[in-house]
């Protein structure tokens, strides 16, 4: 315990990620390991599958298992890992590339951003996968993109490009997954928004790299409230039922303190 946080046992993480509920689980990646973990009420984190290259987030496949932002680009994944690559965007690059966060909106899509390894800024986009499996690159000129999240019908999208320390929304046309109307909808001017989710209210919470916080945005994009972390690098965020959770990195740091690379836990 640390304060009000229940922190899991076990491993801290150098860049955990994605957090999630799949069904009765609560899921997460760590990052530049390539693996996907489960994270189980009582106990250390359980290693579902481990790629060969950064896994950066998941989403259930309705036939069985995943949909991955993975390496250079998007793949389906089985039990024992990659089964097929629906596209790798990101192979040739000018700058060595990987996918970062991703999530599946309320109509099956999976969108996913891209970065720089080394951060050029707008080398990264963002691409979104239809149920059919085409591919299609929606955005450019982001740098570390992060989210996506959606609201519950999916008519809205917001998307934190981190190292310019803002979070865009969008309007998207449910029917075709066209983005439409674009508008900023909150700055972050200290530490970076990373993994975000939108909750029953449509409130958006926001992890904030660097500034060890939580921040939960008004759909107006007023701030609402702020939580402290005891970890200095928050990546991802899930309202589970009466409680939030939140996962962190150690990556980047000198000396990492207790904390740091935690999945953490507090009732709201």
């Amino acid at each position: 315990m640390t304060g009000d946080w229940t922190a899991w046992p076990g491993e801290r993480f150098s860049l955990g990620e994605g957090l999630r509920r799949v069904g009765e689980r609560l899921i997460m990646v760590d990052i530049l390991t390539g693996r996907l973990l489960a994270l189980p009420a009582d106990g250390e984190p359980e290693v579902l599958l481990q790629l060969a290259e950064p896994l950066g987030a998941v989403a259930p496949r309705p036939g069985g298992g995943w949909l991955a932002a993975a390496g250079t680009g998007i793949a389906v994944l089985g039990d024992s890992g990659v089964e097929r690559w629906l596209a790798r965007p990101e192979d040739g690059a000018r700058t060595a590339m990987r996918m970062n966060d991703a999530v599946a909106d309320p109509h099956g899509r999976f969108w996913a951003g891209s970065m720089a390894y080394d951060t050029t800024p707008g080398a990264g986009s963002l691409y979104r996968a239809d149920p059919d499996g085409t591919v299609t690159r929606v955005l450019g000129d982001l740098t570390v993109p992060n989210g996506p999240a959606f609201d519950a019908d999916g008519t809205t999208m917001y998307l934190a490009d981190s190292a310019k320390g803002v979070i865009h929304r969008f309007a998207v046309e449910p029917g075709t997954g066209r983005l439409a109307e674009r508008a900023e909808f909150a700055t972050v001017e200290s530490g970076s928004p990373d993994g975000m989710t939108v909750d029953a209210e449509g409130f958006l919470w926001s992890a904030i790299w660097g500034a060890g916080q939580v921040r939960r945005y008004a759909p107006d994009g007023s701030l609402d409230r702020v939580v402290e972390v005891p970890a200095e690098q928050p990546t991802s965020v899930h309202v589970d039922q009466d409680r939030l959770v939140v996962t962190s990195a150690t990556v980047g740091l000198a000396e990492p303190g207790e904390f740091d690379g935690a999945v953490l836990s507090i009732a709201l």
